[in-house]
């Protein structure tokens, strides 16, 4: 196998109701190497979280294929897609997606727990300090301001030391000095750590970090920008 980390193939998503379907995908192909970054921007509607849903496995396309880490996700139970999930992938949400009853440290903690490690409170004193929450370890989210409850969430996200990170509007809830500082940790972590990045974003900025941009509208993947230069419409 190639070093092709994800791979969809005609990727198409519909919601069928009574009285009508609608199509929110529409025959999406495209592949991320290794240590890659891609970001997936449009308008509102346009697909893209249902895309990265689908990308990590978090739901099932009607049609079309997902390949991640070389595991077609369709032939797989959900159990099945959650050990993937847990082995090799990490998140980063706009909504911070915190246990509101666990301090910043015990939410660090919980993804190496949940796969029965044990002695793993060290590596999230070191990752919280590493994004500047060293003095705020014991402090639960509501105590937290939103920036640092994204600081802990990419702690969280990167204590597995996954092969590819999903983030879905990682700056979206923060004002425009957290937003950089969110940025700078995520793509700085990133490049420490080799991990491939999968960004949905309305941010340019941000998204302009990343090597390769795909736009989509109307369920649509309509352009791709590699390093931000050469434009190819699909």
């Amino acid at each position: 196998m190639s070093n092709t980390v994800l791979q969809t193939d005609n990727l198409t998503k519909i919601y069928r109701s009574a009285s009508n379907e609608l199509t929110v995908l529409d025959h999406v192909s495209f592949s991320v190497s290794q240590g890659n970054s891609l970001a997936i921007i449009g308008p509102s509607g346009s697909g893209k979280t249902t895309l990265l849903g689908l990308c990590a496995g978090l739901d099932t396309p009607s049609s079309g294929t997902v390949s991640l880490m070389g595991f077609k996700l369709n032939a797989m139970s959900e159990d099945d897609r959650a050990y993937i999930r847990n082995q090799y992938v990490g998140f980063v949400f706009q909504n911070f997606q915190l246990l509101s009853t666990l301090t910043a440290l015990e939410n660090v903690m919980v993804p190496l727990e949940l796969r029965g490690e044990k002695n793993v409170q060290p590596k999230a004193k070191t990752l919280l300090e590493r994004v500047g929450l060293g003095s705020r370890l014991h402090h639960y989210p509501s105590q937290l301001s939103g920036g640092e409850q994204q600081r802990v969430a990419m702690a969280r996200a990167f204590i597995t030391d996954p092969k590819i990170l999903f983030a879905d509007e990682p700056t979206g809830n923060l004002d425009e000095e957290n937003a950089q500082h969110i940025t700078e940790l995520l793509f700085g972590m990133n490049k420490e750590n080799g991990t491939t990045l999968i960004l949905v974003t309305h941010n340019l900025d941000l998204a302009q970090r990343t090597q390769r941009i795909i736009r989509m509208k109307g369920g649509k993947l309509v352009e791709e920008i590699h390093n931000s230069l050469a434009i190819k419409e699909v």
